[in-house]
């Protein structure tokens, strides 16, 4: 067979011939409009190319036009284009010829489109020929043409900067692109820009009073998946567009965010209204730090004062109580009510005579949690003043338990409240030393909740001794531990963390397998709880433990430091520490509980953002599968952190399953995290299905109180309470809601030793987490004031254009309302404004001046 003249060695190619056949057949296709421009286009690179500069730049100035006239469809390359295409490489070498002029850059400009669709990939000619052309408006070129100009730049500028080039060129060419997106609803791509480039700054001179709470809204999303320190500037420059905009409650949200006191500080001294500062008061009561305002905050001594009140959440019971009354559900109710015996067959009752001791422990926890706060210990939550009223007749009787609940109740009432008297140390203070051990851990429990998260150093210098006490019992420095992480959690105190690590090297080899004493590095950990690479120090010292404990404590400490930042990837490549997914896949040698904390450790970190949450319900599902026996028993109360009174129906399925499982700690621990998923919900579906179980389980005293405990925990505080740590739209985390919530759970990692033990009051920790899920919303007085309210699920609007709807499948009611978890609340009356932008909590409204009412 003869060869094919016109065929190369790889394989045929079309003739010359048959190149121009088709490209007959092409212009043949063609509409009489399309071919006139093509023959117009082609004229005018033709003109372009002539001697004479006055037909170039005729013919230049009429290609711009027709490009910048052209239109297309969202998937089609303008004409022009198009048409323009088989000329770029004669345009191109023209270029090349040309003497510097202002046509040579006017070429330039185009050819700068033009290789829009044309450049080969990783030329990035469209950005050499912009910065060749002239400095005219880039955005005449259309957004597709500056979003190409933008990701071009980017890769340019990592180059650049590997090679140590200069990049002035780049950085006005940016701050002409961010200044189009920003006047084009482009906010998102601006930010990205910036970003590549480092110069976020620049973003606070180009908002404006339109796009800030856009800008703003894709800043502070977007912070959660960057890693640090990137995430911190891109939130400081989000806290100053605030400030700039006096938008002070989004910037002071920020800064708690930040866990930056001097950012809060700012908020207060950048405003003047007193109105402003109350509500920013009533922001940093449900956030659970101590906060000590100055003259310099608030200059009148009065005014002060009444701040300080509401910071140290003195009005809290008060509030709680007005909703309570607001939805009829002031009547107490018994342990029999939840229990509903009467829908079950013959079998539930009989469940009583099998341990009576236990199921009226269970009754009294279950009355304490349903009842929780209503006024009628911790039925007396949040009420200082009648709380130590009705406590104090306890501590005149003989038998050291009831002094020691007493002592742990006078904590449970100053939960959360902060007093310039400071009962509770003046109350819990002398017992601290007392020889019977329940009465020191009743003291030092009372000291630990009440005093969470205020770092006072008074508890300090009373409880540190402890530690080191040669002759005390070990569950009395197991609780010292856990109190002082409580006290100073997040703070990285180093004479804490000192005098921990101490007690645990004093330990013996026989107290070190104790469960107890896994509190001591649980107390160590809350003391770094999520500030991430400040436990790097104390990790490596942990390294040294002896090797009963050493991995647990490992885990502990990296599972706290990480807790709730979604900092996924920084916990991955941790030195010395493998993703915590592969210490679950391990095979344990005797003795080994490190991989307890390690799933756990998953929940605490993924818990951050919804993403990671839902990868990591995902993976915990796999752990089930393929775990060993510690790793199933863990399981459940990661999911059951993860959800936390927000019952997802397949975790619910899952948990149900797990609750019936032939490993009764499994079983147990699903138990008890179907009531954490169900807390203070009233959710009828976990309702019915622990009354099943508790008709399942009648003969099994120890299950049986876990399905008493998780049906006081569904029906908590009477459907009012919540126990998610997350609150503000799930956008802040309440340190001490989490530390309390934590220590349960690892209390829970060895449920026959410790919470079906003789410490079942671990189970109280859970008052740090008890937070009302309510909206109150009160007059510039501080007095309910009832308005409607529209109230739905909420909806993602980041990067959304305009003023998107932020809820969907509303309903509107009158204030106060119960707000579920992933609800939405927003005014449905135009004749106030709230001062607060997101309605949670209490939230103070004022009279709007331009509301007129309509007749």
């Amino acid at each position: 067979m003869t060869p094919d003249p016109n065929a190369s060695s790889s394989g045929t190619v079309p003739s010359k011939d048959s190149k121009k056949k088709k490209d007959e057949k092409k212009e043949e296709d063609l509409s009489d409009e399309d071919l006139a421009l093509k023959q117009q286009l082609e004229l005018y690179v033709e003109r372009v190319q002539d001697p004479d500069t006055g037909l170039q730049k005729v013919a230049l100035e009429s290609m711009r036009q027709e490009i910048q006239t052209s239109t297309s469809s969202m998937t089609s390359v303008p004409k022009p284009l198009k048409f323009l295409r088989p000329h770029y490489g004669i345009l191109k070498a023209y270029y090349e010829t040309m003497q510097d002029s202002d046509l040579k850059k006017y070429l330039a400009d185009i050819l700068s489109v033009l290789a829009l669709t044309m450049s080969a990939e990783g030329e990035w000619e469209s950005l050499k020929y912009r910065l060749l052309g002239s400095e005219g408006d880039i955005g005449s070129w259309g957004h597709e043409y500056v979003r190409n100009l933008a990701g071009e730049i980017a890769q340019e500028y990592a180059q650049r900067l590997d090679e140590e080039d200069p990049i002035d060129d780049l950085m006005e060419l940016v701050e002409q692109i961010v200044a189009f997106h920003m006047k084009h609803n482009a906010e998102p791509e601006a930010v990205d820009l910036l970003m590549e480039v480092g110069y976020l700054v620049l973003l606070i001179e180009h908002v404006d009073s339109m796009n800030f709470k856009r800008t703003c809204l894709y800043l502070t999303s977007s912070a959660r998946y960057l890693p640090g320190p990137d995430d911190m500037s891109v939130l400081h420059v989000a806290y100053m567009i605030y400030l700039k905009f006096e938008e002070f409650p989004n910037a002071l949200q920020i800064a708690l965010f930040m866990n930056n006191m001097k950012y809060v500080m700012r908020v207060f001294t950048s405003c003047d209204c007193l109105l402003r500062k109350k509500q920013f008061c009533y922001i940093l009561a449900r956030h659970g730090i101590s906060f000590e305002l100055d003259d310099e905050m608030v200059a009148d001594d009065d005014d002060r004062e009444v701040l300080q009140e509401i910071i140290n959440n003195s009005k809290l019971s008060e509030g709680y109580l007005t909703l309570a009354r607001d939805i009829e559900v002031m009547e107490p109710k018994s342990p029999e009510d939840i229990y509903k015996a009467h829908l079950l067959d013959g079998r539930a009752s009989a469940g009583a005579s099998v341990d009576l001791a236990r199921q009226n422990l269970a009754a009294s926890f279950v009355n304490a949690f349903v009842n929780a706060g209503f006024g009628q210990s911790m039925i007396l939550l949040w009420d200082v003043d009648a709380g130590l009223a009705q406590i104090d007749k306890y501590f005149h009787l003989s038998d050291s338990h009831i002094i020691a609940g007493a002592l742990l109740g006078v904590g449970i009432v100053n939960c959360g409240i902060k007093n310039d008297c400071d009962p509770a140390l003046a109350l819990l203070g002398d017992y601290v030393d007392k020889d019977d051990s329940s009465v020191r851990i009743g003291a030092i429990m009372g000291l630990g909740i009440a005093y969470a998260g205020s770092q006072n150093e008074q508890i300090r210098i009373k409880l540190a001794p402890i530690l080191n006490e040669a002759k005390a019992p070990l569950d009395v420095i197991a609780f010292t531990a856990i109190s002082l992480g409580l006290v100073y959690v997040g703070s990285c105190n180093k004479e804490v963390a000192k005098a921990i690590i101490c007690a645990l090297m004093d330990r013996s080899e026989s107290e070190l397998g104790e469960p107890l004493t896994r509190l001591l590095p649980l107390g160590l950990g809350l003391l770094y709880l999520g500030k991430q690479k400040h436990v790097a120090k104390t990790a490596e010292v942990s390294l040294t433990f002896n090797g009963k404990i050493r991995k647990y404590c490992y885990m502990t400490l990296l599972s706290c430091a990480y807790a709730g930042t979604g900092n996924v990837l920084k916990l991955i490549f941790f030195p010395q520490v493998q993703n915590l997914l592969s210490h679950c896949s391990q095979h344990l040698n005797k003795g080994e509980t490190h991989q307890g904390p390690a799933v756990l450790g998953i929940a605490m970190v993924a818990m951050a953002e919804e993403l990671g949450l839902e990868m990591a319900i995902r993976s915990l599902e796999h752990l089930l599968q393929y775990g060993e026996r510690n790793i199933r028993q863990a399981v459940p109360l990661a999911l059951g952190l993860l959800c936390i009174s927000n019952p997802k129906v397949y975790v619910m399925d899952t948990l149900s399953r797990l609750s019936h499982d032939t490993d009764s700690e499994a079983a147990m621990a699903a138990v008890i995290s179907l009531g954490l998923i169900g807390a203070g919900t009233n959710n009828a579906r976990i309702a019915g299905m622990l009354r099943n179980l508790s008709s399942y389980y009648y003969k099994d005293a120890s299950l049986l109180f876990c399905v008493r405990i998780a049906q006081g925990l569904v029906h908590l505080g009477k459907g009012l309470l919540t126990l998610n740590p997350y609150y503000s739209e799930r956008y802040l985390l309440s340190p001490t809601a989490l530390a309390g919530l934590v220590t349960m759970l690892h209390a829970c990692l060895n449920m026959k030793a410790i919470i079906l033990g003789k410490y079942h009051y671990v189970l109280y920790f859970l008052v740090l987490a008890m937070q009302p899920r309510m909206l109150m919303t009160v007059d510039e007085n501080l007095k309910p004031l009832s308005v409607p309210v529209r109230v739905g699920q909420a909806v993602d609007v980041v990067g959304q254009a305009g003023r998107p709807k932020t809820i969907t499948g509303f309903q509107t009611h009158s204030t106060p309302v119960i707000l579920a978890a992933g609800d939405r609340a927003e005014l449905a009356t135009e004749k106030y404004i709230p001062l607060s932008p997101i309605l949670e909590g209490f939230v103070i409204l004022k009279e709007n001046p331009e509301y007129r009412e309509e007749r």
